[in-house]
């Protein structure tokens, strides 16, 4: 298939608006548009071609509700906030780049003035955590804002922003009759680019936080509460609902048992012994540097993992990051899982290496289904044909919770 951007990182980061087509968030023309305009150039110039978009949109935004025309004007700011979060994505890392800083800060100033508007406004939220509060916003469902329904708790995972969880699943959601929360974790969007909140392994109580204010709110249905966590947010969403039980049907899109298996292959590849990985925080000083020249001597992998891992768990080095990542997993967790679970499964998605294992081993009610490169599906979360996991996300959900 041919790409729309030169550079692959670009491609694999300012393709994703294309999911969020069917969604709102972007028109293929306008993507193909910024490509065009970052041609060869660096993240510098990508980041500045979304941002001109992205300011075009605000602009007509307002020149649109000046004349009164609110639903046009809630579409282009709807757009703009897509295009500000698409912005600032290779130029992550610590310390954190101003313009990752003011594309955040742009982004959700046009999504909260998008979702102001229209009969239905979101409500944004504050969520009491840890002696802070986390962002998030109740998206009612389309035109049952006021009853009591259903609700999705969507989690993003490593880079996704609250926009594009909003595009990628909560819109869809909102369509078919569900209310829709949508928010920043520790490690995630405001959480660290504005006050360096590292990501943490206990999502449990995270998640925890998030349906204690959920509960409180007067049109959820406290026995009908869904979580539904996508890319590294299939094994945050699982690992939560081995702690939180109030919730009734968990989605892992992909299933992930944990975060530091792809490491451990990566330490055999380059030499190690399969035992000597068992522990990644106790591997031997030649074979972690030996991985980190691998990683940093590809511009994929150092973006996947200087610029945006070490950022996101708060540590300063390679080895800090793989002795951080063995938290993450679900061993001794995964019997605790009560609820039932819908696993996902594309078959070129790298992380779903695992995701048989880890289907296999639920003891829940579960439910693993699988995508393909026949069906446009087959990539990353599924995002060449994302409109056809939602349809099978929510009709499984609405089949286990009645609706």
């Amino acid at each position: 298939m041919n790409r729309l951007f030169y550079d692959a990182l670009h491609e694999r980061l300012g393709s994703w608006p294309l999911a969020y087509i069917p969604y709102g968030g972007a028109d293929w023309g306008e993507v193909a548009r910024v490509a065009h305009e970052i041609g060869s150039g660096d993240d510098a110039a990508y980041h500045a071609a979304w941002t001109r978009a992205a300011e075009r949109f605000s602009s007509e935004a307002a020149q649109a509700l000046a004349k009164g025309h609110c639903a046009s004007a809630r579409e282009l700011d709807l757009r703009a906030a897509c295009f500000h979060a698409r912005a600032g994505a290779p130029l992550f890392g610590a310390p954190v780049d101003p313009r990752v800083r003011s594309s955040h800060r742009l982004q959700i100033a046009a999504f909260e003035r998008a979702l102001a508007l229209g009969d239905e406004p979101a409500v944004p939220l504050r969520i009491p955590f840890d002696g802070t509060t986390l962002p998030g916003y109740l998206i009612p469902a389309a035109g049952r804002a006021n009853e009591v329904r259903p609700l999705i708790i969507f989690s993003n995972g490593y880079d996704g922003a609250i926009t594009d969880v909003y595009f990628a699943s909560a819109v869809a959601a909102t369509r078919r009759g569900y209310h829709a929360l949508v928010f920043d974790g520790p490690g995630q969007g405001e959480m660290l680019i504005e006050h360096g909140l590292p990501l943490r392994p206990d999502w449990e109580t995270v998640v925890g936080a998030v349906v204690d204010r959920a509960l409180a709110l007067p049109n959820v249905d406290p026995a009908r509460i869904a979580l539904s966590g996508w890319s590294l947010g299939g094994h945050l969403a699982p690992r939560a609902a081995s702690g939180e039980h109030r919730l009734a049907a968990c989605i892992a899109d992909p299933g992930q048992r944990d975060l530091a298996s792809g490491f451990r292959a990566l330490a055999v590849r380059l030499g190690g012994t399969p035992a000597a990985a068992a522990d990644l925080a106790t591997l031997d000083d030649a074979l972690v540097e030996n991985m980190r020249q691998f990683v940093v001597g590809d511009r994929m992998l150092r973006w996947s993992i200087v610029q945006r891992g070490l950022w996101v768990h708060g540590v300063p080095t390679l080895r800090d990051y793989l002795r951080t990542a063995e938290a993450f997993t679900l061993d001794g967790r995964i019997e605790r899982i009560r609820c039932p679970t819908l696993v996902t499964l594309a078959e070129d998605d790298p992380l779903t290496r695992g995701t048989q294992a880890f289907f296999d081993d639920l003891r829940c009610d579960k439910t693993l289904v699988r995508f393909t490169a026949e069906q446009g599906a087959g990539g990353h979360c599924e995002m060449g044909n994302r409109s056809r996991l939602n349809r099978v996300a929510l009709d499984w959900l609405d089949d286990v919770l009645g609706v």
